[in-house]
């Protein structure tokens, strides 16, 4: 866990490509200067590993919440799928985790996500995306799947910044109300209306 940690830590503070890995190990206090490669091979299959490690729980908090939600007597709405989503990675807010961070920058760099896949399930997403699709049949799933993944991004950035901002003391609200500000926005931009040119494609 402290090699993961550590290149969780590095990849998040200079990015995923900008660091060696035999620093990875010196920082992690190894002498052995391919440690890294020892135990997992390439960077591509530390970085799933860094991932698969934060993201099981993020998987089981998605999980739950889809629980509470098919518990309840009243149907899920847009904005419920979203908390759920946004409150699964709330908890990579501890002090000392890098995730949100590490996967901003995983983002920028990459494009998007792939090279991931495998790291974890993503059943509950899953589920969450056809949900929404449910919730919404008169949208383009292309539309929709394109505005689900903006969800997740906006999420994770936005997430991301809001930990740096608690650490340097400069958050703008308490975050409790930020989280809940940021639910909203996230949901107005997935329910807002197709554009013109959108409304005929699925």
């Amino acid at each position: 866990l402290l090699i993961l940690e550590t290149a969780e830590r590095l990849f998040a503070e200079r990015g995923i490509t900008a660091v060696p890995l035999r620093e990875i190990g010196l920082a992690a206090g190894q002498r052995n200067n391919v440690v890294v490669q020892y135990h997992f091979g390439d960077r591509e299959r530390l970085l799933r590993e860094i991932t698969s490690y934060r993201a099981r729980a993020s998987e089981q908090v998605r999980t739950e919440q889809l629980a509470n939600l098919f518990g309840r007597p009243q149907p899920p709405v847009v904005s419920d799928l979203v908390k759920a989503f946004v409150v699964s990675l709330v908890r990579n807010l501890e002090e000392g985790n890098h995730y949100l961070a590490f996967l901003s920058r995983y983002v920028i760099e990459r494009g998007g996500y792939r090279g991931l896949e495998g790291s974890v399930s993503t059943s509950a997403v899953n589920v969450m995306l056809s949900m929404l699709r449910q919730m919404l049949p008169d949208y383009p799933e292309a539309l929709l799947d394109e505005r689900w993944t903006n969800t997740m991004t906006g999420s994770v950035h936005t997430l991301a910044r809001y930990q740096a901002a608690m650490q340097s003391g400069t958050l703008p609200a308490p975050i409790e109300e930020l989280i809940d500000d940021l639910v909203v926005v996230l949901s107005a931009g997935l329910e807002a209306p197709p554009l013109r040119g959108d409304a005929g494609s699925s």
